[in-house]
């Protein structure tokens, strides 16, 4: 009969009548393996245990205190996050979480970004979305009131102002048109007067016989031409003046009144917005919308409040302004004009001087920088 090989004791599971499996020979192996193990290496009693096999728990490892010489431990597999925080702890960076989630750093070490960075992206959308809800808003205002069924706030006295101040700037430009032309007329005038002085006074040297009299004429029209230059010296001026009056003080007031109507558009519509909204439910869903609606309406109402004193003011400025201009321009208007068809040279010329006025020399150049020294 052949004789039975040697079965490794570590390879024997025996079964006892109940079925269970027999530990006793598992002593042993932990034994023989903690023998097998070099004493120099500082490891720490390691003990394996296997349950049965209806256990959920298989070959755990169980290990308890060596009691030898501490030895370095062995490496062991961490998670990213508990790397990330052994280093922090390592680099001893001390960290505060605020309430609102926001990290921030008190100590020297690596920089940690916020939980809640501002995106540019996003602040742009937010403006993007406020400003199209507050043109929705203006252009339902516009409609309804152009419909006859929203409501407007007037200053019935500011408004009235306006309304001149407009019908005044209408009346002015058309006297600026007028100026323009009789100037461009007069200016043609002279020129011709001046080319017809210069042919009488051709003709003056070269025909003995009526030698005196194309020499009259001759004089007659420069002198013309002269006060005439004279005279257009005098318009220039006064359209200079009237062109700032009517395209830079007033225009400037306009823009004012612009910004003014805007901004009671604006108080309109979020008023309109707020009674709406004070005449619905009050409930938890709705509060907050009336109290957010309060706010912008009153916001809105400073910015109307404080543009309507803006319009009083430059209003009130540009009309002491206005008569003070337009009070020396006519003066200098009337006494040129008539001075001119008068004959009157030397009241012309006085005219001029009065107001300051220089006039250019025809037909001389500006002169050098050497004779400006």
């Amino acid at each position: 009969m052949a004789q039975e090989s040697p079965k490794n004791s570590a390879a024997e599971i025996p079964v006892t009548s109940n079925g269970e499996v027999d530990d006793s020979h598992e002593h042993g192996f932990n034994r023989d393996l903690k023998h097998s193990l070099p004493s120099g290496l500082g490891l720490s009693e390691t003990q394996i245990t296997s349950h049965g096999f209806d256990s959920s728990k298989e070959g755990v490892v169980e290990a308890g205190a060596f009691q030898g010489s501490p030895a370095p431990p062995l490496p062991s597999v961490m998670s990213p996050s508990r790397v990330a925080a052994s280093r922090l702890a390592q680099q001893g960076s001390d960290l505060i979480v605020p309430a609102g989630g926001q990290r921030t750093q008190t100590k020297g070490g690596p920089v940690i970004l916020a939980d809640e960075i501002k995106n540019p992206a996003m602040e742009k959308l937010e403006l993007v979305r406020k400003w199209s809800l507050n043109t929705y808003k203006c252009t339902r205002q516009i409609i309804s009131e152009k419909l006859g069924r929203g409501s407007r706030t007037v200053d019935l006295e500011l408004e009235a102002q306006i309304d001149i101040l407009r019908d005044n700037k209408k009346k002015y430009e058309n006297i600026l048109k007028l100026a323009q032309t009789l100037s461009t007329q007069l200016f043609q005038m002279v020129h011709t007067q001046r080319q017809l002085g210069d042919a009488f006074a051709d003709l003056s040297l070269k025909s003995l016989e009526l030698h005196e009299e194309f020499g009259y004429n001759a004089d007659t029209q420069k002198l013309l031409a002269k006060n005439g230059e004279t005279l257009l010296g005098a318009i220039n001026f006064f359209i200079a003046s009237v062109n700032t009056l009517v395209n830079k003080t007033i225009e400037d007031t306009l823009m004012t009144v612009k910004q003014y109507e805007s901004a009671r558009i604006e108080y309109d519509a979020y008023r309109t917005d707020l009674e709406e909204l004070n005449l619905g439910p009050r409930d938890a869903n709705t509060l907050p919308k009336i109290e957010q609606s309060q706010h912008l309406f009153q916001a809105h109402k400073e910015k109307y409040d404080k543009m309507r004193n803006d319009v009083s003011i430059k209003l009130k400025f540009l009309e002491e302004n206005k008569v003070k201009v337009l009070h020396n321009q006519l003066v200098l208007f009337h006494n040129a004009i008539a001075a001119y068809f008068a004959g009157n040279q030397k009241q012309l010329e006085q005219t001029l001087k009065q107001f300051h006025i220089k006039l250019k020399t025809p037909g001389v150049d500006a002169p050098s920088w050497l004779e400006e020294q």
